[in-house]
């Protein structure tokens, strides 16, 4: 509270203090006032008698003295004239005419204003008025060498109006000493307990971890060098979290920018400090067990508090694998120690899916090359050993053995050359020749090629042109080893009497061609996995048993496409036929 503060101490002890001076101070200056204001009445009051009684003196006319008696009076007051004979004179009351007039009988009857006359004394008094108890001050004089006198009266009502007027002017005056003796207070307590105010305020500012405030050095004595001692205390509290804090900032520099999950916990399991990839390890465990992710009460899954309680049991490190939304992670947890007590744990959890399905692609690859290679060298092995074992006796037989060798090594070699090219292709190391292609002509060539194959096959081969813009920016050959592929897989998958279309648009925006045929078609389930490496559907829906393909056509017209900054699709339907779709466009970005 402000009272208990130093500052308010000392400024209500100097505010009380001049306040009782300044109460006596007013008590007395009212007094004072009040006599000096009725003094001041009764001085003019007596000016105005002696005025009039040299007016008596001076004129015997009585008129005269009672005009001239009229315009020498204050308005406020009246004037009674005694003469010689007896008789008695009052003047109006001017002003408000509430004086009452002065009688014969008060005069005889009240002590002191009959001694004017008869002691020929000067009087001066505070009485009430007969008649409506009005108090009034009075003054009488004798007149001079004549048997008279002179009264002059007003209502002490003029005496308390003014006295009112002192009385505002003084409580001003004491408003106004304690309103600045209330400046003065505070500017006084301020200045000595500035310091003090300082500190204090800087103190707050430290525990704010504001650490750049300092307290100013006003003085020299013990105060200074008390704000001294606290402004070095400042500056080596600064320094050392400063350390600290540049140390926790690298640290969590560090567990940020790791690929792994981090999370770090107590002994209870609480999460203290998470990155990015753990968030999305424990959002994907909520939403695996459909619980509710909330970020201010989330809690430890329960695979890991298991492994925490195994940790802490056994003060070791542990390590598990969980699978979790077709996901594999691998988890380290690893104790903290406080000293010699385990107080919590650091579990770093790694994504491992990747390197998983790329062992699993290493390990399919293996078993498909081997697979392939296979079938043509255990015929090459078997179809040899017969000719140099003499089974085929004749010419013909010998020839026909030794072109099914020759074929099987051309299809040893497409495998090998496709395999070297799919390989290279993502690798990266891919090298495209861009020319500025005549689509019409481009197009029309390559399906010159196919159309004695359908025409063999009996399958209606046609080709739909929409080319507003004549010219294409692509690599050729690349593009056209993408059309052979797609064309020779859909008359390959097409029965007799079917049709395959090739549909070829060239615009403004993209080069995109569409080959669909009306073959056997592509199971749903199979779909996407048909642009992957040895991947083949059923076989049973090849036409041609004999012509068999390597798997790998589709994987390098997507690498191709891929490369040109393009994009494949497939829809199929079976029995209904397949429509493969590939864009390339022409800024080669979009």
């Amino acid at each position: 509270m402000f009272w208990r503060s130093v500052v308010g101490k000392l400024a209500i002890t100097i505010l009380l203090l001049v306040s009782f001076v300044l109460f006596i101070l007013t008590i007395l200056l009212l007094q004072f006032f009040e006599d000096f204001h009725i003094q001041e009445a009764e001085e003019d009051m007596l000016q105005t008698a002696t005025k009039v009684s040299l007016l008596v003196n001076t004129h015997d006319d009585r008129q005269i003295v009672k005009e001239m008696t009229e315009r020498v009076k204050d308005p406020a007051s009246r004037v009674a004239v005694v003469f010689n004979d007896g008789d008695l004179w009052v003047s109006d009351d001017g002003k408000d005419n509430r004086l009452p007039e002065l009688k014969s009988s008060w005069i005889e009857n009240e002590a002191g204003l009959s001694d004017v006359l008869t002691n020929n004394q000067e009087i001066r008094k505070q009485m009430l008025l007969p008649g409506n108890q009005m108090e009034a001050m009075i003054v009488g004089i004798p007149i001079e060498n004549e048997d008279g006198a002179i009264y002059v009266y007003q209502s002490l009502d003029v005496i308390d109006q003014t006295k009112a007027e002192t009385t505002k002017i003084i409580f001003l005056a004491a408003g106004i000493a304690i309103v600045l003796t209330t400046i003065f207070a505070f500017f006084l307590s301020t200045r000595i307990t500035s310091p003090l105010i300082k500190m204090r305020e800087a103190a707050f500012d430290l525990a704010k971890g504001e650490f750049n405030t300092k307290v100013p050095i006003l003085t020299h004595d013990e105060i200074g060098e008390l704000a001294l001692a606290f402004n070095r205390m400042g500056r080596q509290l600064k320094f050392h979290l400063n350390a600290l804090r540049q140390e926790k900032e690298q640290l969590s520099s560090i567990v940020s920018s790791m690929a792994d999950g981090v999370i770090t916990l107590n002994r209870r399991g609480d999460m203290i400090v998470t990155n990015s990839p753990a968030d999305r390890f424990i959002e994907d465990w909520y939403y695996e067990n459909n619980l509710q992710n909330d970020t201010e009460e989330r809690t430890l899954p329960s695979e890991l508090l298991e492994v925490l309680q195994e940790v802490i049991n056994g003060e070791k490190e542990a390590i598990h694998e969980i699978s979790l939304q077709g996901r594999n992670w691998v988890m380290l947890m690893t104790p903290l120690y406080d000293q010699n007590y385990v107080r919590g744990a650091v579990a770093v959890i790694r994504d491992m899916t990747e390197e998983r399905r790329m062992d699993k692609l290493r390990e399919d690859f293996i078993a498909n090359v081997s697979h392939e290679l296979r079938t043509p060298i255990s015929m090459l092995q078997g179809y040899s050993e017969a000719i140099v074992d003499d089974i085929a006796e004749s010419k013909e037989d010998k020839n026909e053995l030794a072109q099914i060798i020759h074929d099987e090594s051309l299809r040893m070699g497409r495998l090998v050359n496709e395999l070297l090219d799919l390989a290279r292709m993502e690798a990266g190391h891919i090298h495209l020749s861009m020319e500025s292609v005549d689509v019409e002509k481009y197009v029309e060539r390559i399906m010159k090629k196919f159309n004695g194959l359908a025409y063999d096959n009996q399958i209606s081969l046609s080709l739909d042109k929409q080319i507003i813009q004549s010219y294409a920016i692509f690599d050729p050959d690349r593009i056209e080893q993408v059309f052979t592929n797609l064309i020779d897989n859909a008359i390959r998958h097409t029965s007799k009497h079917g049709f395959v279309r090739v549909k070829v648009v060239n615009d403004q925006r993209a080069f995109q061609v569409e080959i669909e045929d009306s073959g056997s078609g592509i199971p749903e389930e199979d779909l996407p996995f048909v642009f992957e490496r040895f991947y083949k559907a059923d076989k049973s829906r090849v036409k041609d048993k004999k012509k068999k393909g390597t798997g790998l056509g589709l994987a390098i017209a997507k690498n191709i496409v891929d490369s040109h900054h393009g994009s494949i699709n497939v829809n199929s339907k079976v029995n209904k036929g397949t429509a493969f779709t590939f864009r390339i466009p022409k800024n080669m970005e979009s």
